[in-house]
Formats: structure tokens, C-alpha cells, sequence
């Protein structure tokens, strides 16, 4: 049997967008095995995805570190993949190209049309760009790559208490704080206020235990705690709202058809992160400092009613 390679590292937003991109890879190549070369923070993750057979480890050490990369070009070697198909196309998986000898390699580098640029390519959504890719690597079908559905990453046996809940994801990674919208203690406030028969909560991650404390904002943990990403997808589909950063959480409601919100600065556009769809919808700022608490009430009132 011959084997495909997936790679995909993170992060968590970019792991929920390539559901539809790994269905489609899995539904053409029926016959093979997928592999899928991830960090450990995601093993358990791929492990519970019906479209992956076998999750291979990379540490991402720095590259300049011989004896790791060596180890894991012959490791990936021995597997003598038929192809690979980066759907991280970072300038690391591009080092791995020219290293792994997989002949047949599908990246955002391989689907440049003659005379385009990557910066060009790069404007367009990402999910659109992963279409792209597998149209131009042979691909029957992409009908799914588009429409990424996690619900493969459900939980199901996960025990969730509360019945009526709106989710907030108030946090982001300490080196993304410019993504953090400022004013969530204050909406937290105006939501107790206006759904009053609804709880507000979140899930928090390690570090954001305390956080949660200082915005007294309810948590669901596993056994005290955090939960992991299955259990975390559980919650936010039996949300009834979600409202969050441009994070990892806002990917996971948006591909599961959860109503919601996403809030957005200047980092970069909703356009670009294909976060968009019919029941998730983005506000958009070149400064989140200026979005205030009373218009994102405003506009959840609003599309909470439809």
C-alpha cells in the first residue's frame, strides 16, 4: 500500500480549516494510508479524525539542530510516501520539500500559476487557497474543502451541566495579544443583564484560570482541570452564542455551524482567515481598543434574534 503524507502543525484555527481539505484527501486516495506529521500539542486531536489513519510527531526543533532533522528525514523516509501534501506551506515545510524526496509534493509554492507572486496568492483566503491546492494536485472531488465541518472532533461523551449558555473565548495566546479585545469584563457584565435566564461562560486553558477569576466569568473544566480540544468542541457546539477573539475557539464555532462572533482588529481581515459563514459573523476594527462593550451587545441582540 502506498502512503500520503499530510502536514499541518497548527495552530488550533488552521487545524479546524483543513477538516474539509483532510475529507477530500481521504475520500481520493480511498486505498492508501494517511499520515499526518503534527506537534505533540495536537496528537490526541488527529488521533480521534476519521480522515487520518497514523500521527507522526515533529518537535519543530530549530534547524540548526543536524542530528533532529537528520533522525527525522530518514524517519519520514522509510515510509516512502507517494506524496505529501503541506497544508502548513510555511518556509519550515518548504525546507522539508527539498529534504523528505517526496516526489510528488503539493504546496501554496507548487500551485503558483506562471508568473504569480506567493504574496499575490497569499491575499486570497486561506481555505480558498487550500481549494487551490488540491484542485491543481489532481483531486476528484474538493466539494469539502470550502466548507470544513469539525464536528469529527466532538467529544460526544463529554458531560456539559449547563443547559443555556452564551460562550465567551475572552483569551489569546501571550504572544498575540494584540488580538485580545479589551472590554470583555464590561460586555460580561451587559450580557448577565439582557440574558438573564442564559449562563456566561468559558473553558478556560491553563494560564487562563485566573483570568477567568478577575472577569467572574464561569468556567467548565474537566475534574478541575482544563479541558482538551475535543471536550472544548463539545461546549462550543452546544453553545447558543459565541463570542471571541480572532482564536482558535472562534474557528472551532464558526466550522461548526455555532452562532456567533468573532472580533477582529487590525492584525489582519476576516476575509483572509475564511472565518466567515451563515451563522458566524465577524466585526471588524482597525483599533479594538475603539469597539465598545454596548456595540458588540448591540449587534449579538441583534443576530441572536435571527
Amino acid at each position: 500500500m502506498s502512503n500520503i503524507l499530510i502536514i499541518k502543525h497548527g495552530s488550533l484555527g488552521d487545524i479546524v480549516q483543513i477538516s474539509g481539505a483532510l475529507l477530500d484527501i481521504k475520500s481520493h486516495f480511498k486505498n492508501k494510508k494517511i499520515y499526518i506529521l503534527t506537534t505533540s500539542k495536537y496528537k490526541n486531536l488527529f488521533e480521534s479524525c476519521p480522515y487520518v489513519d497514523e500521527v507522526l510527531i515533529d518537535k519543530r526543533l530549530p534547524r540548526w539542530n543536524f542530528f533532529y532533522l537528520l533522525n527525522l528525514i530518514k524517519e519520514i523516509r522509510k515510509f516512502n510516501f507517494e506524496r505529501c501534501f503541506d497544508l502548513q506551506n510555511s518556509s519550515r515545510t518548504n525546507f522539508y520539500r527539498k529534504n523528505f524526496k517526496i516526489e510528488n509534493w503539493s504546496s501554496s509554492w507548487t500551485a503558483l500559476k506562471k508568473g504569480e507572486t506567493k504574496k499575490i496568492y497569499d491575499q486570497s483566503g486561506v481555505i480558498e487557497r487550500f481549494k487551490i491546492q488540491l484542485d491543481q494536485s489532481g483531486i476528484s472531488n474538493t466539494n469539502n474543502v470550502l466548507n470544513p465541518d469539525f464536528s469529527w472532533a466532538i467529544d460526544r461523551g463529554f458531560t456539559i451541566n449547563e443547559k443555556k449558555y452564551i460562550y465567551l473565548a475572552p483569551f489569546c495566546s501571550p504572544k498575540l495579544q494584540h488580538k485580545v479585545w479589551p472590554h470583555f469584563k464590561e460586555l460580561i457584565q451587559l450580557l448577565k443583564v439582557n440574558f438573564t435566564n442564559y449562563e456566561i461562560l468559558t473553558a478556560p486553558g491553563p494560564k487562563e484560570i485566573g483570568l477567568c477569576k478577575d472577569l467572574k466569568l464561569k468556567m467548565i473544566l474537566n475534574k478541575n482541570k482544563p479541558t482538551n480540544i475535543n471536550q472544548l468542541s463539545k461546549i462550543i457546539k452546544q453553545a447558543s452564542f459565541v463570542i471571541a477573539n480572532d482564536t482558535g475557539p472562534a474557528h472551532i464555532a464558526a466550522h461548526l455551524g455555532v452562532k456567533g462572533l468573532a472580533l477582529f482588529g487590525g492584525h489582519t481581515s476576516a476575509k483572509k482567515v475564511s472565518i466567515v459563514t451563515n451563522n458566524f459573523k465577524v466585526i471588524e476594527r482597525s483599533n479594538l481598543k475603539k469597539l465598545t462593550a454596548l456595540e458588540v451587545l448591540e449587534t449579538t441582540l441583534n443576530q441572536f434574534s435571527t
